[in-house]
């Protein structure tokens, strides 16, 4: 995406601010297009269950004109306030760089406040591009005060780290109950028709169609948003017509229910009753959430734009119409949606309300997969396999093992309730939840990130706190009727992302302990005091800073070592993207004759780790460039050893092909080249060479280098580069850690299940390290330690 948006911008430098606005419009234009089909599905059919889940229950002794007139009141002014208001004005603001969701909101407060548990960030990473965000670090008087005190007290932190988590498992639980609810609510229409089909056969048809959908999903989120966007505009041009015409015909009076005078009568009427009814109202605004987390995939402007000229109207009109025809026809509430079409137009209608609820899935699964590859990013879930499903927009991914945990969920809730009712209770408080959490955040965010008044925040979260807690208590009040379903998931996702985290904080305060006196390496010599094998040793390690202790264990073990060590660590940083330009920090682990290199690799929550085929060709690149800038560059001089870590350039990657120092070529051409002095023999060289070309599934691109032509160039300089050049042409090795993670004898009984069981059952089921990295098992060395943590 960045490449894309770089190009776009230096192409419209020479454009004219007329051509620029209108590209633009053109482009919010076409992405609001695009938002119908994957942002909007949910929110748009819940006028399907809204006003039957309301009136079942304890407000069956009250269907009259008046408390209809008070309900469409409560939902009139709910999306008002909550979708409008607080998501499309205020915190679509509040994204990071262009993606939304509670880890972007916990992300840019990493980035302004000592947040992260986890100490691996760098002063480097400050430098990010990305990483600004509005007004200077510095913030107000009004909120150091506030900053310091939550940064001090570690308990606070984690307390954060716990609610941010909670209300991402909150979405997981969406993901799981807006297909059931959408797709058995459309299909209920069959209940009205001649045929008159039972619920056992509604189930059927909707499991069916529930495993179609899921089964789409590898389509990726761009063929799925173009392909279903048709389906919602028809069924938002219908629903609107129909309102109108609903409207006009049996009650047009229903108008004056905008007035929020008839809330008060409404609860004047009904009273607890009334208010318990809440959780069945604020069905009206489930998926609202998704308006934010899946930011990512278009622009705050485009969803903007859909939603105030779109949806909302059409929302609108659709519950005004529902009302007036409820007015005059008591009793058909308990089918309220169906019973509302005109006659001629039913069957057309099913079939678009039966797509339609297809589409409103798809906002939660989309956000479900966004939420989980950014917790997985900030280390709070196992690794996954993601698969990038668009070449231009890198929010647009496929998790398949989340895919068919969701299937499976759903189903199960789809068999085991078979009632919207009860499925909705329980999606009320999952979205509820949700909103809730995210308030709570976008106060935070208003003062250390906007750096706003303290009473602004207050006032922010107090308002919509207490509009979100009426309808929270109402929905808690039904836990015992469907609403444990996400409390449930909520609960074991939490376990099992807090438990994730918990083994990555203690291993990396491992490694942090244990690492290798740089002293100690020093003191071996040049030689380690070991052979010297030909090839490069990358070694993979977690610590940004130091020599890891896998190092000292497989000197222990292997007495013989390659010429060049490469310590490798990726890690992530609280943005969404890093660019490819920042992507490589690239330093010296010891001085010049050890050879001996530390290349740091960022990425942001939104970006995929894993190494695309020119990882090896792009590191050697960014290697050669690091020695030939250090031997220019005057901050690069000091021979302070102690400083090592902190004396490293950022090197940005480029196309292999406009880089001086190598000739590139596909890998079928490229033969050994005998010209090059290896110490490895070439014998060695063609066995590697036809054991990879027995295994495609290894094959990488081989790139040919060569010493710069450059006279300016010292002897020292071009010695290492050749040193270099000969290595990489001998074979690179990648060198893991292949860890066992167990609590100390001295630890408590708690911290043992959570390490010895859980942490532990977690990475034996969970993707290996070299398999989510796409390292080449053939190269593949794997040193096993035992951590005692």
């Amino acid at each position: 995406m960045e490449s894309q948006s770089q190009s776009q911008s230096l192409a419209s430098s020479s454009r004219n601010p007329s051509q620029l606005s209108w590209m633009n419009l053109s482009r919010n234009l076409l992405l609001a297009y695009q938002s119908f089909g994957v942002v909007y599905g949910d929110l748009s059919t819940s006028p399907l269950y809204v006003y039957t889940s309301t009136f079942k229950g304890k407000l069956k002794d009250h269907h009259d004109e008046e408390t209809i007139f008070g309900v469409f009141s409560l939902i009139f002014w709910t999306i008002t306030l909550i979708p409008l208001l607080k998501y499309v004005f205020i915190i679509l603001s509040a994204n990071d760089n262009g993606e939304g969701g509670t880890f972007a909101l916990y992300s840019l407060l990493c980035r302004h406040a000592k947040f992260n548990l986890l100490p691996n960030q760098q002063a480097a990473d400050e430098e990010l591009s990305s990483y600004k965000y509005g007004p200077s670090s510095q913030t107000g008087g009004a909120s150091s005060p506030l900053k310091m005190f939550l940064e001090k007290h570690k308990r606070l932190r984690t307390v954060l780290l716990v609610v941010v988590l909670f209300g991402a498992c909150m979405v997981i639980g969406d993901g799981v109950l807006s297909p059931a609810i959408s797709v058995l609510a459309s299909v209920s229409g069959l209940k009205v028709t001649i045929t008159k089909f039972n619920n056992g056969e509604l189930v059927l048809l909707a499991c069916v169609i529930l495993v179609g959908m899921f089964a789409l999903q590898h389509c990726g989120t761009h063929r799925i948003a173009f392909m279903f966007a048709p389906i919602v505009i028809i069924w938002l041009l219908s629903i609107f017509i129909i309102g109108i015409y609903n409207t006009i015909l049996w009650n047009p009076k229903i108008v004056f229910a905008i007035s929020p005078h008839y809330i008060i009568q409404f609860f004047i009427k009904t009273g607890t009753e009334g208010w318990i009814s809440l959780g069945g109202i604020l069905l009206c605004i489930t998926g609202a959430e998704a308006m934010f987390a899946d930011l990512g995939h278009f622009t705050a402007t485009s969803i903007r734009l859909a939603f105030a000229v779109v949806i909302y109207p059409c929302l609108v009109m659709q519950y005004m119409g529902q009302a007036a025809f409820l007015s005059k026809n008591l009793d058909s509430i308990q089918n309220s949606f169906y019973d509302s079409i005109p006659e001629p137009v039913f069957w057309p209608v099913f079939v678009i309300a039966t797509l339609a609820a297809i589409v409103g899935s798809q906002a939660s699964i989309t956000a479900t997969f966004s939420i989980i590859k950014q917790c997985h990013a900030l280390d709070c879930f196992p690794r996954v396999k993601v698969v990038h499903t668009s070449k231009h927009m890198f929010g647009q991914i496929y998790i398949p093992e989340i895919n068919w945990i969701l299937m499976v969920l759903t189903l199960a809730v789809t068999i085991g309730f078979q009632d919207t009712t009860l499925i909705g209770n329980a999606y009320g408080l999952a979205c509820m939840t949700v909103m809730f959490v995210t308030t709570f955040l976008m106060a935070l965010v208003i003062v250390f990130v906007w750096q706003k008044s303290i009473v602004i925040a207050t006032l922010f979260l107090l308002f919509f706190w207490v509009v979100e807690a009426v309808y929270l208590s109402a929905a808690f009040l039904k836990v015992h009727q469907g609403g444990w379903v996400p409390l449930v998931l909520s609960f074991f996702f939490l376990v099992v992302m807090y438990v994730w985290h918990y083994g990555i904080r203690r291993k990396y305060k491992y490694d942090l302990h244990n690492k290798v006196s740089l002293k100690w390496l020093l003191g071996l010599g040049p030689s380690l005091g070991i052979v010297r094998v030909p090839g490069i040793g990358l070694i993979y390690s977690e610590l940004a800073t130091g020599i890891p202790a896998i190092f000292t264990h497989f000197v222990t073990n292997l007495p013989a070592f390659h010429k060049v060590l490469v310590f490798v660590c990726v890690k992530s940083v609280p943005v969404p993207h890093v660019s490819p330009e920042e992507r490589f920090l690239i330093g010296r682990a010891c001085p010049r004759p050890f050879r001996m290199y530390r290349c740091i690799v960022r990425y942001g929550y939104k970006d995929i780790k894993r190494d695309d085929g020119e990882f090896e060709n792009h590191l050697i690149q960014s290697i050669m460039e690091f020695i030939q800038m250090e031997a220019v560059e005057p901050q690069f001089s000091s021979s302070d050893s102690s400083s090592f870590d902190a004396r490293m350039a950022v090197i940005g990657t480029r196309s292999l092909e406009s880089t001086p120092t190598l000739i590139a070529s596909e890998q079928e051409d490229v033969d050994i080249d005998e010209s090059i002095p290896s110490s490895r023999s070439i014998t060695l060289r063609r066995l590697q060479s036809t054991i990879e070309d027995e295994n495609p599934q290894v094959r990488r691109r081989r790139v040919k280098f060569q010493v710069p032509n450059n006279p300016g160039l010292d002897n020292a300089v071009k010695e290492e580069i050749l040193d270099l050049i000969q290595a990489k042409e001998a074979g690179i090795a990648y060198i893991m850690g292949h860890s066992y993670v167990k609590a100390r004898k001295s630890s408590s009984f708690l911290k043992k299940i959570v390490i010895d069981m859980g942490y532990s059952f977690l990475r034996k089921n969970c993707r290996g390290p070299a398999v989510a990295l796409n390292i080449p098992h053939i190269s593949l060395i794997e040193v096993g330690m035992i951590y005692y943590v």
